[in-house]
C-alpha cells in the first residue's frame, strides 16, 4: 500500500467536523524513497575472518553488522519517525566476484562451525594477493506521523567502506609423509 491509501484511512476515521486536522492530513504530500534517503544510516564495514585474511582455496568468512534503525526528524514541515530495516547485503569480494544475501552473517563462533568452512556469507579465492571487499546494505523504510508505521515502496542503499582482506597461499605437509610420498592422505 502506498501513503494515499493509509491517509484515507485516516480521514475516514476523523470526526469530520474537525476540519483543521483534516486540511494538516491533506497537506502531508506523497512520500517516495527518495525523500527518505537523507535519513538512510551510514554503511557497514566488512570484516573476514580470520583477522581480515584468508587462505586461498579455502573459505574467508565475512560478516557485515547492520540492524533497524530509527530516525526522528522533520519531513515537509512534519515531525516524523522514519524506520529503516536492512532487507539486503550486496557483498563485493574485490576479485570480481559478489553475493547478495538477506544478512550481514555471522562469525564461526556464533555458527559453531570450525574455521574455514563455508558459511552463506563466505567467499573462496582462487589467487593469493591483496583484495578490497565491500557490502553495500539496502533498507526498507517506514514513516510514522504519529498515526502507525506506513511502509514507504522501494529501498536505499547505504554503501560500505571498503576493507582490505590478504589472501595468502598455504602448503601443507604430513609429519610422517610428503603429499607426493601419500598424495591420497588428508590435507593433500
Amino acid at each position: 500500500m502506498d501513503w494515499d491509501s493509509y491517509r484515507l484511512c485516516f480521514n475516514a476515521a476523523q470526526d469530520p467536523d474537525d476540519e483543521e486536522a483534516q486540511e494538516e492530513i491533506a497537506a502531508i504530500p506523497a512520500i517516495t524513497i527518495s525523500d527518505l534517503a537523507r535519513f538512510a544510516p551510514d554503511g557497514s564495514v566488512v570484516a573476514a575472518e580470520p583477522d581480515n585474511v584468508g587462505v586461498v582455496g579455502l573459505p574467508t568468512n565475512f560478516v557485515a553488522a547492520a540492524s533497524t534503525h530509527t530516525v526522528d526528524a522533520d519531513l515537509f514541515g512534519f515531525p516524523v519517525s522514519v524506520r529503516f530495516t536492512p532487507s539486503a547485503f550486496d557483498f563485493a569480494f574485490g576479485d570480481g566476484h559478489t553475493a547478495i544475501t538477506t544478512t550481514g552473517g555471522a562469525t564461526w563462533a556464533a555458527l559453531d562451525q570450525a574455521q574455514f568452512t563455508p558459511t552463506d556469507t563466505s567467499h573462496t579465492y582462487s589467487e593469493r594477493g591483496t583484495y578490497t571487499a565491500e557490502v553495500d546494505v539496502r533498507y526498507t523504510a517506514e514513516v510514522d506521523f504519529g498515526i502507525g508505521w506506513l511502509p514507504i515502496t522501494g529501498e536505499v542503499t547505504s554503501p560500505g567502506a571498503p576493507q582490505e582482506i590478504r589472501i595468502f597461499e598455504a602448503h601443507t605437509a604430513l609429519v610422517a609423509h610428503t603429499c607426493e610420498q601419500a598424495p591420497s592422505s588428508p590435507g593433500c
